[in-house]
């Protein structure tokens, strides 16, 4: 990598903020992440590593206050209200060392009428032993716009847990547009807890992406309430597990309300030894609100199985790239 330029917004406290700071760079490349945005002066930008805030840059319409725990940060992130925020916002949040405990409790405030696509990476890239766990609070203002993705790159020892758990609430006419993917590496033990709250003609989308090997545990657990008339709502879950690995969705969608639709997509892919679940429940409290699901577990398709091997492909290749093709 190119040598570490310390932006005029770092934050350094201590001797070795250069070499942190380069390690999680390299480990942000790693879990999809651009390394340049980071030092960019026109991008808002939060970067954690373990329980050090190393770079909080802050932007005209989003604010930052970030505070070390003992063991992760306590962050609230506040983007004012009607300000319409250019370029994506990007977090970074990472352990270095093979083992340690990251706690993130993050406050999400998004005014009304506000704007606002946050791209966020984790890395784990040592991990043996290494725990990751996310409180989050997320609120949407009325009119009010947040994009949220977040990916994950956990190196190939399969010794990170993931327990993220993150309650929204979405208000009149605003949109929740997320997407949670992990893909790279090792999954470890995932367990994906959102539960939302959609008032009237509030959208909400979520999509979630994991991929498993070995021994990994994927959970997901997903909960939608369309309380508000002409709420929308809109899950897909794209899971493949293979080896030894095991999956369990567990998606709710409510209509509350006149009006309120929802659906529920779920798509698994299942090899060698692996096993999974799904658990789809539809709740409807008014008769002029509608919520479907549709869902499919099973192997690869056995005719784009056949063209890949016949170009060459072994077959653990070949189910490889058809997974991710679909998880794409």
């Amino acid at each position: 990598m190119n040598a570490v330029v310390k932006p005029k917004h770092a934050i350094e406290k201590r001797p070795g903020w250069a070499d942190e700071m380069a390690a999680m760079l390299e480990a942000y490349q790693q879990a999809g992440g651009e390394p340049a945005a980071l030092q960019l002066p026109q991008v808002a930008t939060l970067v954690v590593s373990a329980n050090t805030v190393l770079v909080s840059h802050e932007i005209p319409g989003i604010h930052f206050h970030a505070e070390p725990l003992e063991s992760g940060v306590k962050a609230t992130i506040h983007v004012e209200p009607n300000a319409k925020i250019e370029h994506p916002v990007h977090l970074c949040f990472g352990v270095i060392p093979a083992e340690g405990i990251q706690q993130i409790l993050a406050n999400y405030e998004i005014g009304d009428g506000a704007e606002v696509q946050f791209l966020a990476h984790c890395s784990f890239p040592n991990a043996v032993k290494v725990q990751h766990l996310m409180e989050g609070t997320i609120h949407v203002g009325k009119n009010a716009s947040l994009t949220y993705t977040e990916e994950h790159f956990h190196g190939q020892m399969g010794g990170v847990e993931v327990l993220p758990r993150v309650r929204v609430k979405v208000e009149e006419g605003g949109r929740f547009n997320t997407t949670f993917v992990l893909t790279r590496g090792r999954i470890g033990k995932m367990v994906f807890d959102y539960e939302v709250e959609a008032g009237d003609r509030a959208v909400v989308e979520m999509t979630t992406k994991a991929y498993g090997h070995g021994d990994d545990e994927v959970i997901v657990k997903e909960v939608v309430h369309l309380n508000g008339v002409k709420a929308r709502g809109l899950t897909r879950t794209r899971v493949a597990v293979r080896d030894h690995a095991r999956s369990q969705v567990f998606t709710t969608m409510e209509g509350n309300a006149p009006g309120a639709r929802g659906h529920m997509d779920c798509t698994e892919i299942v090899r060698d030894q692996a096993i999974a679940q799904n658990t789809p429940l539809v709740i409807v409290r008014d008769d002029q609100a509608q919520v479907t699901h549709e869902a499919a577990i099973g192997s690869v398709n056995r005719k784009e199985l056949e063209a890949l091997l016949a170009r060459g492909l072994d077959e653990d290749e070949a189910v490889d790239l058809i997974i991710r093709g679909m998880i794409r």
